[in-house]
């Protein structure tokens, strides 16, 4: 692949080539102003849109007038966006579907307010599949956000929009959440790290409240791993849950040596393609050279866990089908969904007789989720089956048993995490043959955060992760 494959708004601005740390630090100083790099970041947006579609809705002129006076915090007057799934005041909340006409938000999701409490300024909202329950972000009648990488490619979903615009370099982190794999996927596919936190961790968007399993959660996705360590210790500093430890302000390596499982296949039955496998043999290769103990280990789930989660999807889209009116307002018409939420709803409805066993069996996978890590510090997997796929192979103009089957078997390393509430990031240490980043997933306890921005920081000072800016 050449290099003029890639599309990326880097260049000699006040943004530069700078992770929201390096900015943050640059505006302290003094050396440039936060209307300045908000100016930049607006400018880089425009120049990049056209092609890769990131963003949903613009909020520049807000966005400029706060960058007059930032909020203090650990990215003050640093440029960022919200996904298009949690509100923002005055901005409408499009769910990414073309089925309702959203009104303007009146306050801000309790996230929101935790993650704006960084200082960072948002450009306005990003764009994600409808209702996020796809892994790629592509509609029915509409253009896709496209891989900045390679824009034939996907850049992930649910958070899609954010990943390209940050991998773009528009913006040096952005607002993302998790209810699949929606961190996770869009960081592997877009080259950037994808810490999902421990549910309950974060404040919870007012949608998640009402799931009767938290598959959710809040949070970011970055260039560097030093910018989500610093997110996420300040949206502690704003809210610290009691039940968890503290993950306090990571700034390195861990010194203790870790006991880490390794997995490859998934639940599924169907093999991870050959690039990724050797991905994470190689990734456990270089844990073991840096001293970590490393062995096979087996997942603690079989076919059942998927059977349940994926009528746990189905649950959620029947749910907007036969409520949406009163989640979204009166102009909702179930008629208009896409194939997949359609989809999902009809297969729930066969088998909706089967949802307090379902229920019962998906609460329990945190206790399940848990006993690996009586074995285990750390546990090794790949992020999804395969390498990321081109546009169109997760379109969902394509018939439903068709796209679905195909995303059963992509994302089907990232749920157990949602369904068991533990935390687990995203790091894009390897490369496919045509150039594309290629991630390692890697989950830990519930809330042992900690420990998996220490291993991040190992890893990426051993093996810095390619740059969509330098040369291919």
């Amino acid at each position: 692949m050449s290099d003029n494959t890639r599309i990326h708004a880097f260049r000699d601005d006040a943004l530069g080539d700078l992770d929201a740390t390096g900015v943050a630090e640059r505006i302290e100083s003094g050396e440039v102003s936060a209307r300045e790099v908000v100016q930049a970041a607006i400018d880089r947006a425009e120049s990049v849109q056209g092609t890769l579609n990131g963003i949903q809705v613009r909020d520049f002129e807000r966005a400029l007038r706060q960058a007059e006076a930032p909020r203090n915090g650990i990215f003050s007057g640093v440029p960022t966006i919200i996904k298009d799934n949690v509100d923002v005041a005055g901005l409408p909340t499009g769910q990414g579907s073309a089925a309702f006409t959203p009104a303007p938000a009146h306050r801000n999701s309790e996230f929101v307010d935790q993650f704006l409490s960084t200082g960072a300024v948002s450009l306005g909202k990003s764009r994600l599949p409808e209702f996020g329950f796809s892994a790629s972000t592509e509609y029915a009648d509409a253009d896709p956000v496209r891989n900045p990488w390679n824009p034939e490619y996907s850049s992930g979903a649910s958070s899609g929009g954010s990943a390209a615009l940050v991998a773009a370099g528009v913006l040096p982190f952005a607002h993302a959440n998790d209810g699949g794999g929606s961190i996770r996927i869009p960081a592997a596919a877009c080259g950037l790290v994808g810490l999902k936190p421990t549910r309950g961790r974060t404040l919870p968007d007012a949608t998640d409240k009402t799931m009767p399993i938290r598959i959710v959660t809040q949070g970011a996705v970055s260039r560097s791993v030093r910018d989500s360590a610093r997110f996420y210790a300040a949206a502690e500093s704003y809210y610290r849950n009691p039940k968890f430890p503290p993950i306090r302000l990571v700034e390195g390596p861990g010194s203790t040596r870790l006991r880490i499982g390794v997995i490859v296949d998934s639940v599924t039955g169907v093999p991870t393609d050959d690039e990724t496998r050797e991905a994470v043999n190689s990734t456990a290769d270089l844990l073991d050279k840096l001293g970590h103990h490393v062995e096979e280990a087996r997942l603690p789930v079989g076919e059942a866990f998927m059977h349940d989660f994926k009528l746990y999807w189905g649950f959620l889209s029947f749910a907007i089908a036969t409520g949406g009116r009163r989640m979204f307002g009166p102009t909702f018409d179930p008629a208009k969904t896409d194939n997949l939420s359609r989809g999902l709803a009809a297969m729930y409805r066969k088998h909706m007789l089967e949802t307090p066993r379902m229920l019962y069996r998906l609460q329990h996978t945190a206790r399940t989720y848990a006993q690996m890590f009586q074995t285990y510090d750390v546990v090794l997997s790949p992020v999804v089956s395969h390498t990321t796929p081109k546009l169109g192979h997760l379109s969902p103009a394509q018939d439903f048993d068709t796209l679905f089957d195909r995303l059963v078997t992509y994302a089907a390393f990232t749920p157990l995490n949602n369904a068991s509430g533990g935390p687990a990031i995203s790091l894009p240490l390897h490369q496919t043959s045509t150039g594309l980043p290629l991630a390692s997933h890697f989950s830990a306890d519930h809330g042992d955060e900690r420990t998996l921005l220490e291993l991040a920081f190992e890893l990426e000072a051993v093996k810095p992760w390619a740059r969509i800016q330098d040369p291919a």
